[in-house]
């Protein structure tokens, strides 16, 4: 059983240590979806959000447009789940794992919408790695292409998914 345990704690530094060692592999670009309005935004204006609050330029008109709360956002994007990345991974990698990427992936996705699973388990294995939690602006910054889709009038919905799944899993912490 412990040697099974190094195993995947092996593997999944190798893929961690080699989604890190391009840099390049990163999302830079939201493609935001808010009720019928859609707007490309930097992912430094969501981050500027998630630090002090404000939501200026593309990223506050659309929000302003949308009649969304910036403070929701906020929170959404700042809120913590517990989740330890060997576990993370290996749950992923499950048929129950599965059904839950193929949700979150109505939320969160590429563009051209190939790959989402893959994508998304990358990007919440390695969003989990440094400190065995994940918020969902980690999740953007990890996501492995340069631009992600964000369905924002789904994503509380898939945040509740995504953290009664992760709930049982926390044990392990």
């Amino acid at each position: 059983m412990q040697r099974r345990i190094v195993t995947a704690i092996a593997l999944v530094s190798l893929g961690l240590s080699t989604l890190a060692a391009r840099p390049g592999l990163a999302a830079e670009r939201v493609r935001l979806n808010y009720r019928g309005f859609s707007r490309t935004v930097p992912v430094a204006l969501l981050e500027l959000l998630a630090n002090t609050g404000e939501s200026t330029g593309v990223l506050g008109g659309l929000l302003n447009q949308a009649g969304q709360n910036p403070g929701e956002l906020r929170s959404l994007l700042t809120r913590p789940l517990a989740a330890d990345p060997v576990i993370l991974d290996r749950s992923l990698n499950s048929r129950p794992g599965e059904w839950v990427l193929d949700y979150l992936g109505q939320s969160i996705h590429t563009g051209a919408g190939e790959a989402d699973r893959q994508a998304l388990r990358s990007a919440l294995v390695l969003s989990a790695s440094d400190d065995q939690q994940i918020t969902l602006l980690e999740l953007l910054q990890n996501y492995p292409t340069e631009e992600v889709v964000l369905e924002g009038d789904n994503i509380q919905a898939a945040y509740n998914r995504l953290a009664s799944f992760l709930r049982p899993l926390s044990i392990f912490l």
